[in-house]
């Protein structure tokens, strides 16, 4: 194996697959980084068993030359010097495999040599030949992943909650996260032959978003039995899905609402943002809100360490019993509000002790639903 390659591309390259090494895995073999040349590119993988990530190099790069491949051939390098030693050298990198699984890696008058593990120990990448396959346009789903990934559990006692839901029917792809305090739903037509109901781990998620960006192009995702995989262009990721099912969360919206206001999403936003400096976590990091005037919203909290703070807000629009009064986890709060890109937000109550619907105004195809708290 024999290459010369441009240091910025390399270091990228490695950069993105080290998002998937763990440097310590009892496996010795998964500290490293694959490095496979083929006379038309470079692939690098990196992986920690549950997540690969592969990423290839062409010759070319929108018509600019960053890779000459002179022999083909295959490696295992330490990520973690690979990627040091990299970092460091200048603009136009040498590197070649030698017969004791040495690599001999130059740069201008630099010469470094790292011992590399046999490829051939290295794990194979799951096979998706045949598997069934929609796409989807890299902007809406890291939108899809930003509203909902953040609402998984962080507990391991219940391993399905610790995933989004993708679940396919219908030409219409439901993504769902909960954590049995708050919910959240994004809804988006799509049309696809595939059928299903797939656990994907938010872990996954949120590395595919250090990966791709809203210009990625078109995602091709491949579902098989036991993987999901997300392939741009250049770049993809073989994530594990989380085995079991997935409660059912379709009888959890409210049906009947007492009272709907609409509000600004950037106020509403702020002002529980401040609310939320004197929120106390060890009372569930309350945020009491109430209806005064049939016009306005009383956004308070307290703590007898650090004090108190109130302020009201106009309502845009109210429908329904205008005595409502209600408190609520303001971190859940805050990552609802955050994650809705619309001016106005729609919030609908059904009682003061059943959850909270929170939905952009004009558009009902992202829901969050949050269960109140106990204000003692």
């Amino acid at each position: 194996m024999e290459f010369i390659i441009n240091k910025e591309c390399f270091y990228k390259a490695i950069s993105d697959v080290s998002h998937a090494v763990s440097i310590k895995t009892p496996i010795p073999i998964l500290s490293g980084i694959k490095i496979v040349a083929n006379d038309d590119c470079l692939t690098l993988l990196g992986s920690n068993s549950d997540i690969v990530i592969e990423k290839t190099i062409p010759l070319t790069i929108d018509g600019v030359k960053e890779l000459e491949v002179h022999e083909k051939g295959t490696v295992v390098l330490s990520a973690k010097y690979l990627s040091e030693i990299v970092k460091k050298l200048s603009d136009v990198i040498h590197v070649k495999l030698n017969e004791n699984q040495s690599v001999t890696i130059k740069s201008n008058e630099i010469v470094m040599n790292l011992k590399g593990l046999r490829s051939g120990e290295y794990p194979n990448l799951p096979q998706i030949d045949g598997a069934c396959y929609f796409n989807i346009p890299s902007a809406e789903l890291l939108e899809i992943i930003k509203q909902t990934a953040f609402a998984v559990s962080k507990s391991e006692t219940r391993p399905s909650l610790t995933g989004v839901n993708l679940s396919i029917k219908e030409n219409s792809l439901s993504c769902v996260a909960t954590n049995s305090h708050r919910l959240a739903l994004r809804e988006l037509p799509l049309e696809s032959k595939v059928n299903g109901s797939f656990i994907v781990p938010s872990k996954s998620l949120n590395e595919l978003t250090k990966l791709i960006n809203d210009e990625a192009g078109i995602i091709h995702i491949f579902i098989t039995k036991n993987y999901i995989v997300f392939k741009s262009n250049n770049i993809s990721l073989f994530s594990r899905l989380i085995e079991g099912n997935y409660p059912n969360v379709s009888g959890l919206l409210p049906k009947e609402l007492k009272t709907i206001i609409t509000l600004d999403t950037k106020t509403l936003l702020r002002g529980i943002d401040r609310a939320y400096l004197f929120a106390s976590e060890w009372k569930n990091n309350n945020v009491h809100l109430e209806i005064l005037d049939n016009s306005k919203l009383r956004i308070s909290s307290n703590s007898t360490e650090l004090g108190k703070i109130e302020e009201t807000q106009s309502i845009k629009s109210i429908r329904g019993d205008a005595g409502l009064s209600i408190s609520l986890d303001g971190s859940f709060l805050l990552d609802a509000l955050k994650a809705i890109k619309e001016k106005e937000v729609k919030l609908s109550f059904g009682g003061p002790m059943r959850p909270v619907l929170i939905e952009p105004s004009d558009n009902s195809s992202y829901r969050h639903l949050i269960s109140p708290v106990r204000t003692y």
